[in-house]
C-alpha cells in the first residue's frame, strides 16, 4: 500500500509555486512571457498577504 505524504499548508504551496516561477523566470528573456510570469508571482504574493491578514487573530475573519 502506498504511503501518503504529509499534506502541505496553503502557505507552503504558495511559496513552492512562487519559487518554481522565479526559477522559470530567471531563464526567460525580456518579453511578454516573462511579464506574464512576473504578474503571476505578484498574484501569489498578494494571495499570501491576504491569507496572512485573514488568519490573524482578531483580523477580518474574526467573529462579528
Amino acid at each position: 500500500m502506498r504511503r501518503r505524504s504529509e499534506p502541505h499548508t496553503f502557505e507552503q504551496r504558495l511559496d513552492a509555486q512562487k519559487l518554481r516561477l522565479e526559477h522559470a523566470m530567471a531563464g526567460l528573456p525580456n518579453g511578454m512571457e516573462r511579464d506574464v510570469v512576473a504578474t503571476r508571482i505578484e498574484q501569489l504574493q498578494t494571495a499570501a498577504e491576504m491569507y496572512n491578514f485573514l488568519m490573524l487573530p482578531g483580523g477580518a475573519a474574526g467573529p462579528r
